[in-house]
């Protein structure tokens, strides 16, 4: 199974105690993957619309939401409902239908969806601020969300989450509520849908901590960690490559500079310091700098070798120009 599919077999096995966090999460499954049945009347009549609201049918391709969405309705409403499954294609796909008039509208008022008048509204309408205003119930309709209409990259590979949102109203609620709780979120099309993402660690790892995905959460940091620990070693040998690369490359033209003088004007010509100098570079052309400065009488630092070797080259340059 994918990181992906765990994480959200370990949503499906969340349950919240509270009722309001309940309706909440069923909500969320609702607005993302659900769907209302208009009821069929021979006549005309806003009273039959109030007795039959129609039925409401929760159909996704991951058994996990399915399962889900049948834990909360049993818990909350004490709905039994079968679950069928059917594969067009080689797609399958899970769904649970309520079709008792009572039973749905019981639903659609305690999620907000009908009002007391009996009027419903698009299940992909933005949900009822009232139902997500206390922090718990906001963390139950992002969970929610993420099993119905998310999914993310394996973290060994990439860093990627989206919850993808039919609607633009939708797509602003789930990134409000993010913001919310300090994790910054992305908004993009993506043929007719509005992708929410993040493509940040840390926010994916918060992410987490808010849906409480706790044992996904440290297996996403264990791969962030050996991740993090094989970058910080590259970095180290990338750079101890290029400082190697570029005391060689030194190293070789202080050694050419040297030769030249040697050949064109001798050793004998040269100032004490700048003599010594030579023959040592000569003697341990690959030695750092500041190994060379311990080969001179009286020792000599870093610095004080590099102004000599400077020196050497510029009397060199000095002898190529004639």
């Amino acid at each position: 199974m994918s990181f992906s599919g765990n994480v959200k077999e370990e949503l499906a096995k969340q349950e919240p105690t509270a009722r309001h966090c309940q309706i909440a999460e069923l909500a969320s499954i609702l607005h993302f993957c659900g769907s209302r049945i208009e009821p069929v009347f021979l006549g005309k009549s806003a009273q039959k619309n109030t007795e039959n609201p129609g039925k409401i049918r929760i159909q996704a391709e991951n058994e996990a939401v399915v399962r889900k969405c049948f834990t909360l309705l049993k818990k909350t409403f004490n709905i039994n409902t079968g679950v069928s499954q059917k594969n067009p294609g080689s797609t399958a796909y899970y769904s649970i239908t309520l079709a008792e008039p009572e039973e749905v509208r019981q639903v659609l008022l305690a999620t907000k969806f009908m009002d007391s008048r009996g009027d419903c509204r698009s299940l992909r309408e933005a949900i009822n601020a009232i139902l997500i205003k206390n922090a718990c119930c906001q963390r139950a309709f992002l969970r929610g969300a993420f099993l119905a209409s998310g999914s993310m990259s394996d973290p060994e590979k990439s860093y990627h989450l989206e919850i993808v949102c039919t609607q633009p109203s939708q797509a602003e609620q789930v990134r409000s509520i993010l913001q919310g709780f300090g994790v910054e979120a992305k908004i993009v099309q993506r043929k007719k849908y509005q992708i929410v993402y993040m493509k940040d660690g840390t926010g994916i790892a918060d992410f987490l901590n808010i849906v409480e995905a706790h044992v996904s959460l440290m297996q996403f940091e264990n791969y962030r960690i050996l991740k993090e620990m094989r970058n910080s070693v590259n970095r180290r040998v990338n750079c101890e490559t290029a400082n190697i690369g570029k005391t060689v490359n030194a190293s070789s033209r202080q050694v050419e500079d040297i030769l030249l003088i040697q050949q064109r004007a001798g050793f004998s010509n040269l100032p004490d310091n700048l003599r010594e100098m030579a023959e040592i570079r000569l003697a341990y052309p690959d030695a750092p700098l500041r190994e060379l400065g311990g080969y001179l009488n009286p020792p000599v630092g870093k610095s004080g070798v590099n102004h000599r070797l400077r020196k050497l080259s510029e009397m060199a340059d000095g002898l190529r120009n004639g």
